[in-house]
Order: structure tokens, then C-alpha cells, then sequence
């Protein structure tokens, strides 16, 4: 693994770093690939949550076009970079079997912002902005940004962010209903910490079947998510967690859950 991504383990937490300073964490393809693979190494190692994070001046500023794109553009499919390199990474964070935390400070711009917004919980510093940049370069939002956005924060307030291609700052953002919780600059890794020891802390196996239920009914109508709810409800019932759950609020206990 290089030094782009760095691995923090602290505890059953698992920070995935995004360390590209000179880019301000510009993504290539090769960071995707490597990305994607440290996000299934830390779950085959055990972590129970996982954070996401950046640094200090940005979360991520989108791609990286001077490492994608060639300066002969014909013939480029600029979209086989989605297909082969962002979406199965995309896919990969929807259908992993623990939470995910975001913490977003400075920018989170492009397929940067599609990272942060596809997680969990999104914790941002208040400095902190995001921003669709794509129509001023005449590209589409990507990394799932479309199904993001339009899904957060509604249709309209979707369309102003991809048209105007304007920063929208975090305390905007939060009054929107696109992060979390909005804090201070020099807490938001902090923050994001406190929720994730919270979630290692929880029942791992309801935790992955909430956010298959969660990313089911995304997609389906209120009949199906009922559906979808009565199969999930019933392989929680029929676990440890379900049974430790339920004796800690018989014994009026803190549950101690194990996995």
C-alpha cells in the first residue's frame, strides 16, 4: 500500500486517510483501486466501524483530470474511468457490513464529495464546504453524486448544486440535510470518533442489516421496503446481538454486545 492512503486502527475503528496534500487529495485511479481494497481488508480484519478522512485544508478536491485525462481528447472515454475504477468503489462502501463515518474538513468537491456524502454519518468542520464543480468544466456529476444529492436534499436543491456549481458551506449543508453534525474545525476527527467507538460498541450484525434496509428501501416503494424489513428482521432475530439486546433491557442494563 502506498502512502496515500493511510490505515489508522484504533481499536475495532478503522481510519481510512485520504493523504495527498499536494493535490489537496485529489483522487486517481490508482487511490480508488487502493481504496477500495483497504476498505475490504479492514472489515476482513475485524473493524466494526470505519472513518473516512482527509486533511486539514480538504476532504478530497475531486479527481485528479492531469492523471486521468490525456491532452489528446479524441477518441477518450472519459466515462470508462467511472466504470472501471469509481463505481465499483462506489458500490463496494454501499454493500459493506459496517457503518461508515465521513469527517470532512475543508474541501470535499467532485467524486471527493460523492465519498464523503456516500457514508453513513458525515461530520463537518464548519470551514468545511462541498461542491459539484462538473458543469464548469462541461462533465457530469459522478460517483454517484445524482443519486446522492437528489435523495439528501431533494430534487431542486440537487439541480442548484450540479448547475450552478457553486460551494455550498458546510453550515449550509447541514441546514439542508447533507451532514450530520456540523462542529468546530479541530473537532471534527474527534467527533467522528466519538460516533464511530459508539457503533464498534454496537450490534455489528443489526448495524449491516440497517444499512442493507436502508439502501434497499432507497430504491423501492413502501410495499417492498416492508418486505424487505420482515426478511432483515427476522436473520437479527435469530442473533446473539438480538438475545443480549433483549436481556440487557429485561435486566434495565447496558447491553454488551460482542460482534
Amino acid at each position: 500500500m502506498s502512502d496515500e492512503i493511510l490505515v489508522e486502527k484504533n481499536g475495532a475503528v478503522v481510519t481510512l486517510r485520504l493523504n495527498d496534500p499536494g493535490t489537496m487529495n485529489a483522487m486517481t485511479p490508482a487511490m480508488a483501486h487502493e481504496l477500495h481494497d483497504a476498505l475490504k481488508r479492514a472489515v476482513a480484519d475485524g473493524a466494526r466501524a470505519i472513518i473516512l478522512a482527509g486533511g486539514e485544508r480538504a476532504f478530497s478536491t475531486g479527481a485528479n483530470l492531469k492523471a486521468a485525462v490525456p491532452d489528446d481528447l479524441e477518441g477518450f472515454d472519459i466515462g470508462a474511468t467511472l466504470e472501471e475504477d469509481y463505481n465499483p468503489l462506489m458500490l463496494t462502501i454501499r454493500d459493506l457490513p459496517v457503518p461508515l463515518i465521513s469527517a470532512v474538513r475543508g474541501a470535499a468537491a467532485g467524486v471527493g464529495a460523492s465519498l464523503a456524502l456516500v457514508c453513513d454519518l458525515i461530520v463537518a468542520g464548519k470551514s468545511a464546504y462541498f461542491l459539484e464543480a462538473f458543469a464548469r468544466i462541461g462533465l457530469v456529476p459522478d460517483g454517484g453524486a445524482t443519486w446522492l444529492l437528489t435523495r439528501s436534499v431533494g430534487r431542486v436543491r440537487a439541480m442548484e448544486m450540479m448547475l450552478l456549481a457553486e460551494k455550498i458551506p458546510a453550515p449550509q449543508a447541514y441546514e439542508w440535510g447533507l451532514v450530520t453534525r456540523l462542529v468546530e474545525d479541530d473537532a471534527v476527527e474527534a467527533t467522528a470518533m466519538t460516533l464511530a467507538e459508539k457503533l464498534a460498541d454496537g450490534p455489528s450484525h443489526a448495524h449491516a442489516l440497517i444499512r442493507q434496509a436502508a439502501w434497499a428501501a432507497a430504491d423501492s416503494d413502501f410495499d417492498a421496503a416492508l418486505l424487505t424489513e420482515r426478511r432483515l428482521q427476522k436473520q437479527a432475530g435469530e442473533t446473539p446481538n438480538f438475545a443480549e439486546g433483549l436481556a440487557a433491557f429485561r435486566e434495565k442494563r447496558a447491553p454488551r454486545f460482542n460482534g
